[in-house]
This record gives C-alpha cells, structure tokens and sequence, in this order.
C-alpha cells in the first residue's frame, strides 16, 4: 500500500483530512442544529456575566441600591442555570454526534475493505488494517466527540468575547488584537509539528500492530520453532518505536500548550496594565475596566483552549489522513456501469479464451500463458500439473479476484469482466484446500453462502459432507463456538465443514480444491459419495493433487507452466506417455509401496 511524499503530505492543509467528516456530519443536519442552538444559548449567558459585573461594580456598592445588587444577582443566578442547561444539552449532542459519526465512519471504512480486489490484500498488512479500522477510528472519535465539543464552544466564546471587548473599550481592545497574530502563528506553526509527529506515531503503532497480529496467528508454529523469544525481540523493538515517536507527539503537543496560555494570558497582562492606567487618568471607570477583564479572560481563556485542543486535533487529522488514504484506494474489481445479467435459470458454461494472466507482484512472471478450453454444463473436468502451472490461478479468475491481462473468462457465455462480481460468485461454490472458519458457531460458519438457511438445511449439508457426526459430539452440537481460525478442530474436520458450505450454496458450477486430502479413508469415502450426488448436473472442476481423484473426471487437462499440455481420460493419458504419465506412475507406485 503507497504512501504519500512528504511534499504531497505538506500540500494538503493540516487539518484538510477531517473534511471527510463532513459527508457523514451532513447526515444529522437537526442535531447539529440543535447542538449549535445550545452553544449559542450558552455563549450569550457567559457574556452576560461581565455585563451584570461592571452594573454592580458602578452602581449598586452604595447603600441607597441594596436591592439593585439582590436583583441583579437573582438575575444572575437565572442567567448561570440557563447556561448550565444549555452546556450540558450541547456536550450531549456533540458528543453522542460524534459517536455516531465514527461509529458511522467505521461501517464505511470495513465495508470498504470488503470491497477490496485480491490485488490489495496481496501487499497489505492485516495487523495495519485492523489499526486502521481500529485505533485511527477512535482517534478520530476523541476528537470528534470532545475536542470538537471543546473547539466550537471555546471559538464562539473567543468570538463573542472579543466583539464585546470592542463595544467595551475599542482602544484597549486595539492592543488585544495586535497580540492576536503574535499569539496564534506560533500555534499553526507547532500544530503542523505535531500533525507529523502524531502522523508518525500512529503510522508506526500500526507496524507494531501488523507484526503482532502475524505472530498471533502463527503462535503455534512459532512456540513449535521456539522462535517466541526472537518475535518477542522484535515487537519490544517494534513497541519501543511507537514509544518513542509517541513521546515525540507529546513533546510537541505539551510545547505547543505552554506557547499558547504563555502567550495568551502574558497579552492579558500587558493590556490589564493599560486599562490601569486609563481608570487612574479618569478615563474609564472601574466597573467598564472590570468588565472588559473578564471578557478578556473569557477570551483568553478560550484561546488557551483552543491551544490544548489543537494538538489533539491535529492528531485527529493524521488519522483521518490515513483512513482516507485507505478510503480513496479503488477497488480494480468492481461492477460495471451497466453490468450485463447472467442467464437465468444458470446454465453453468465455462470458457477460457487465450486467457493470460500475470499476478500484479510479480507482473514479469506470467503465470497462464494463452489458456483456453470450455466446460460444458454438468461435465467434470480435473486441473492436473505440478506445483505453480497455474491449476489454482483458473479459480482465481473464474471467481474475478483478478482480471485477465488479455483474452476473455466466461460464465454462461458472458464475459466477467461485463458482469456483476457478486453475481458471478452466487453462481460458483468453492471448496478451497486451505479452509477459512471463523470465530463462531458451527451453523454460522456452514451458513456462510446462505445466511438465511434452516437449521434442517444446515443439518442435512453437514450430513452430507460426513460432518454431521463430529459436530453432533460438540459440547452444544451446531451451536458449539469454535475458536478463532477453527484452531479446535482437526483439518479434516474443516475441510468437512467447507464441503458442508458448498453443498448449502447449491451453486450451479463447483470448484474443488482437493476437497478430500485432508480426510481419513473412510470420511474419504463418505464425502466422495455425497460430492458424487452434489455434482449431479453441475458443472466441477476439480484441482487434482492426488490423481486418485481424476479417475471419475469426464476429461483432464494437465497444466505445465501456464498452458495445458495434454487433454483426455484417464486411460488415454496414460496410454500417452506424456506428463501426466510420469505423474501417474510416480504416485500410484509410491501408493503401492
């Protein structure tokens, strides 16, 4: 997965990332509406506080206006419950808002990778992924949810607070925004500091994340090599990185907080000397003077915010940078404008026609040179060839997780490339030699291709795939979680559970991937009887490792270094003497020994 230059980093606004927000902000338009109403509210009663400060200071000290200063602090006590209503309903808002934005952003985001071409996963790292969808999502959603909060109450009360010091002493208020530039350059300047730094950090927590997630997975083999110590030496190495370039972010973040209140509230002090000097000349009362240094705290007090909250933010947008990075990669399979429709019902013609293809790692490296050969509906045609001639490439592309460099694949005399994917893919059952089970139910993992299927349905394709019986001595039969990857099961016992998918899916071309040589010889028998009755009328092909398997195949093509060498029945490629011959004679005699 590209990165981006650091000059193409630069030319992007350091905060221009969290504009990806906005399509899901624009979502819940009456909420934010709501929120802004409650910060306006909230806003307008904090600056009523100094208004009511310099009434009293200059009218209500005198015995003669003892009630004037009870009112006015009834009033105030009104003005202070308003506020706290209205901050406690905009806190919230914001904060449920954000929530639901990244909760939002993170649906976006997977279904996103689900929708990722086999070109992608072939260079990404899992373990950066997950970080990704993770760890940059809840960045995301700190900042969202509270600094968010914290910026827009803090930027409506600098804004309000300086109008009011205007109205309240245009000369003092000339001083404040002389400061202004002085206090807010040096913010940019560390803010971008940060971003990069926060950028790195979060980029280099995401390789440590990979490699655990790579050395998780392959625990037991690493414990079987004793290699634990040295993958340990490495994700310390790995962790200490991430610490040291999140130190980094924090260094910069907590200088950027002592440039911004130093500055902020060393402004504040010049301009209160100012205004000490007009009230000793007479030319401002004290009660004005008291009035403007509140609204000038309340400034102040709001820009020293804004400094903390922008490193948090900055932060925010190194993830959003990195999420919309993930969010722009266009997927190289996807449907056509106006996809052509597949037959109906399916018929379950397959043709390859001087297909070439190369995988996109390895483009100088073609793996079919010019294949082409067709299926007819309800035949049984074996894929035979040694290790890399390219048996498990005419899956791929049958399935689209790649499209050929030149020729054509069809399905039903439709070309896939004018189909949709997902239509295509209805059409095919795949029982693969290295099964994928999840994290879940037994039912679950067999209902993969069908969600909606009965429990009558899922019983009688585990039946069928001789499963049936291992699962009903689980601790809860069907409804027993296996463990991440089925690592509680046996391998013969997931490829049973992948033969159990296929046969629920009831698609009308079958693509079997050894789909036995992981069962003993009696399951063998078993499932070879079911898949006989399965491949009644469906169009099969099969990956024959062991070519035992190809003895019922209606033809064989035998595949050597990207092309098909020989065609025919087991006997007459015997009879031949050619590859398939050699490779015949080298695994029956070593089966008959």
């Amino acid at each position: 997965m590209s990165q981006p230059g650091p000059e193409a980093v630069q030319r992007r606004g350091r905060l221009k990332p969290l504009g990806a927000l906005l399509p899901f902000v624009g979502r819940y338009k009456g909420r934010v509406a709501a929120a802004l109403a409650a910060l306006v509210v909230a806003t307008l009663a904090t600056l009523a506080v100094p208004i009511a400060v310099r009434r009293m200071i200059d009218h209500g000290f005198a015995s003669e206006n003892a009630g004037f200063i009870d009112q006015y602090f009834s009033m105030m006590l009104v003005v202070v419950g308003v506020l706290a209503a209205a901050s406690a309903v905009r806190y919230y808002l914001v904060t449920t808002l954000g929530e639901r934005i990244v909760a939002d952003l993170r649906a976006e985001l997977f279904g996103h990778l689900m929708a990722l071409d086999a070109a992608f996963y072939d260079t990404a790292k899992t373990g950066e992924l997950t970080s990704r969808l993770t760890a940059d999502t809840t960045q995301m959603k700190s900042a969202v949810s509270t600094a968010a909060s914290i910026a827009l109450r803090n930027v409506m009360m600098f804004i309000g607070a300086v109008a009011m010091m205007v109205v309240t002493s245009p000369a003092l208020s000339a001083l404040v925004l002389v400061a202004i530039p002085v206090i807010v350059l040096p913010l940019v300047a560390f803010g971008r500091s940060v971003r990069k730094k926060s950028r790195l950090a979060q980029d280099t927590l995401a390789d440590a994340s990979a490699f655990a997630a790579e050395s998780i997975t392959a625990v037991r083999t690493l414990q079987a090599f004793t290699g634990e110590d040295k993958a340990r030496s490495t994700f310390d190495t790995a962790v200490e990185a991430a610490f040291r370039a999140a130190r980094g972010a924090t260094r910069a973040r907590a200088a950027l907080t002592f440039i911004g209140i130093f500055l902020v509230f060393a402004s504040i002090v010049a301009v209160l000397w100012s205004g000490a000097q007009e009230v000793l000349t007479g030319r401002m009362t004290p009660g004005t003077l008291g009035q403007f240094v509140l609204f000038a705290v309340f400034a102040a007090s709001a820009l020293g915010q804004l400094s903390e909250v922008w490193g948090e933010v900055a932060q925010a947008a190194g993830a959003a940078e990195r999420i919309t990075e993930l969010l722009s990669i266009k997927p190289a399979i996807r449907q056509p404008e106006r996809p052509v429709a597949l037959p109906k019902p399916a018929l379950g013609v397959v043709a390859f026609d001087a297909v070439r293809f190369a995988y996109p790692t390895r483009a100088d490296a073609p793996v079919l040179d010019g294949i082409s050969f067709t299926v007819r509906p309800g035949e049984r045609v074996a894929l035979v060839g040694p290790s890399g001639a390219g048996k498990s490439t005419v899956f791929h592309l049958l399935l689209r997780a790649y499209d050929p460099l030149s020729g054509t694949v069809k399905l039903d005399g439709v070309a896939l490339t004018d189909a949709d994917p997902r239509d295509v893919r209805r059409h095919i059952a795949l029982v693969p030699q290295d099964v994928d089970i999840f994290a879940a139910t037994v039912a679950e993992n067999i209902r993969i291709g069908r969600p909606d299927a009965s429990d009558d349905e899922v019983r009688r394709a585990a039946d069928l795939a001789a499963a049936d019986e291992f699962v009903a001595k689980l601790p809860k039969g069907y409804d027993t979680l296996i463990g991440e990857r089925g690592i509680t099961l046996s391998g013969g016992q997931r490829q049973r559970i992948a033969i159990a998918r296929a046969i629920l899916k009831d698609a009308r071309v079958l693509l079997l991937d050894e789909a036995t040589s992981s069962l003993d010889a009696e399951s063998e028998t078993l499932v070879q009887t079911a898949l006989g009755r399965l491949m009644e009328g469906r169009t099969t092909l099969v990956i024959a490792h062991r070519l035992a398997t190809t003895l019922s195949a209606d033809r064989i093509l035998v595949m050597d270094g990207g092309r098909i060498v020989e065609e025919g029945r087991h006997g007459e490629l015997v009879g031949r003497g050619g590859l398939y011959a050699r490779l015949a004679k080298l695994q029956f005699n070593a089966a008959a020994e």
